[in-house]
C-alpha cells in the first residue's frame, strides 16, 4: 500500500515537474529576429485588427510591444519597428523601421 502511494506521489510530482519546465519555455520564447516576426505575423489575416489588438497580441506572444498612435511599437533586439495594422492586405501588418 506504501509503494503504491510512494508512486502515485512521485508520477504526480513528475508531471508538475514536466508542466513547469514546459511553462517557463514557453515564457522564454520570445523570438531572436525580425525575419521570424515576419513568417509569425504574415501566417494570419485579420482585417478588424486595431493598433491596441496588435500590440496586445504581440504581448501575448512574447513580444515588447505597446500601442501608439496610429502603430505598434515593437522593440526587438534592442531595435524599434513600427507595425501598423493592413486591413484586408494579407498578414497582420506592415513593419518598417
Amino acid at each position: 500500500m506504501v509503494h503504491v502511494i510512494n508512486s502515485r506521489i512521485w508520477v504526480s510530482r513528475t508531471i508538475q515537474i514536466v508542466i513547469l519546465i514546459g511553462l517557463l519555455h514557453i515564457a522564454s520564447a520570445s523570438s531572436g529576429d525580425i525575419s521570424e516576426l515576419r513568417g509569425f505575423i504574415s501566417s494570419f489575416d485579420d482585417p478588424k485588427m486595431t493598433v491596441q489588438d496588435l500590440a496586445f497580441y504581440l504581448v501575448t506572444h512574447n513580444y515588447d510591444a505597446s500601442p501608439r498612435d496610429g502603430y505598434a511599437e515593437l522593440r526587438l533586439d534592442g531595435e524599434s519597428y513600427r507595425l501598423v495594422p493592413n486591413g484586408k492586405a494579407p498578414g497582420l501588418c506592415n513593419i518598417s523601421h
